[in-house]
């Protein structure tokens, strides 16, 4: 690596480090200002607050990422250009590509720490958070569940009216069994209960229908038969409570592995709000993509001098960022109502910045 790359990457590193430092410690601040009053009203220590913001603080960073990246090249390269630096450097005969060696590999080495901090580090750091919040910050979250549908397996549905998941208890519980279609058993109860000494369901008020071929003058019917029932019964679900605390931003929590596996187990319960789950993932894979898209549109925005100076370049970038949140947010609602495929969506804001880019660099002056 040439002295002006070593140049180069040292300034881009530096300045996204000091650009995230200072971004942290903005929105850090103004996060802890709104919840003081939530604070004092917990009666919390300055320990447990200090440790809520120790995870707080890596989630943001994984978050403002990408776009820290493109904030960073934006000023180093304005820097450069209105140095003339850049001039100098093309007009000794290294090419605009061979210039933007440094910068790619800046981001390909932010873009893998990203990517592992956010697959599995953060999220780990993020079960206490989402733990801390539930508690202490958002009491109003429901911990109650209604109309629950699940499949158990193949031909195994089950059904809870109502549950609330901090008493492990549900209501109106139904458990039926399908060959060819065909309903063949349900087991009903008034109330389901989770005992933590047998690790067991126990379900109280209990039936056992068995659906039998009645052939009548009329023709062939089916009709439910009653074939058991009882004050309670300790049955094995396969499911666990686990499967229905609240779900408050659950894919926070997620390591990438885990989400991976809960996306798998959603898809074959026919679980409903699935693409959540999976604007989240493809999310986490198409993220370090978008550091070398917004790091080869910085180079691109900045590198030319201009008569606004170093501002009126930093400015233009901070539109930039907000023009790409905006396109982040729009398609990611889309992608959660179902409107549009979380495969699609996710890569679209960055394919879009990709193609301007491209084409913004044929008039980048060689």
């Amino acid at each position: 690596m040439k002295i002006l790359d070593r140049y180069i990457l040292k300034q881009f590193l530096i300045t996204f480090l000091f650009a995230i430092g200072l971004l942290l410690a903005i929105v850090t601040v103004i996060d802890y200002t709104e919840k003081t009053d939530k604070y004092a009203q917990a009666n919390l220590t300055a320990r447990q607050v200090l440790g809520y913001y120790a995870d707080f603080i890596p989630w943001i960073a994984g978050l403002v990422t990408p776009l820290t990246v493109f904030i960073a090249v934006v000023f180093v390269t304005s820097r450069l250009a209105v140095r003339t630096e850049i001039i100098a450097a093309l007009s000794s005969g290294v090419s605009f590509r061979r210039l933007l060696l440094p910068y790619f590999t800046g981001a390909g080495i932010i873009a893998l720490a990203s990517f592992y901090l956010n697959g599995w580090v953060i999220p780990n750091s993020n079960k206490t958070r989402l733990a801390f919040e539930i508690q202490y910050l958002k009491k109003n979250v429901a911990n109650n569940l209604r109309n629950i549908h699940l499949q158990l397996d193949r031909n195994v549905y089950l059904y809870i009216q109502s549950y609330n998941s901090l008493g492990k208890r549900g209501y109106q519980f139904a458990l039926e069994k399908f060959e060819e279609n065909r309903l063949m058993e349900k087991l009903v109860a008034n109330r389901i209960q989770w005992d933590t000494t047998k690790q067991k369901w126990v379900l109280q008020d209990w039936k056992r229908y068995r659906t039998d071929e009645i052939f009548t003058n009329a023709g062939q019917l089916r009709a439910e038969q009653l074939t058991d029932s009882g004050i309670t019964l300790d049955t094995a679900l396969g499911i666990y409570p686990r499967e229905f605390e609240n779900d408050y931003r659950k894919y926070d929590g997620l390591t990438l592995t885990e989400l991976n596996n809960y996306i798998r187990t959603l898809r074959r319960r026919g679980t409903a709000g699935i693409e959540v789950y999976e604007v989240e993932k493809y999310t986490r894979y198409a993220s370090p993509f978008t550091i070398f898209v917004l790091t080869f549109m910085g180079v691109i925005v900045s590198s030319k001098k201009s008569r606004g100076g170093t501002g009126y370049q930093i400015a233009l970038g901070f539109v930039l960022s907000f023009i790409f949140i905006l396109f982040f947010i729009l398609f990611r609602t889309f992608a959660e109502a179902g409107a549009l495929p979380p495969y699609i969506s996710v890569w679209i804001p960055a394919l879009l910045f990709g193609s301007v880019a491209l084409l913004l660099y044929r008039y980048v002056p060689r």
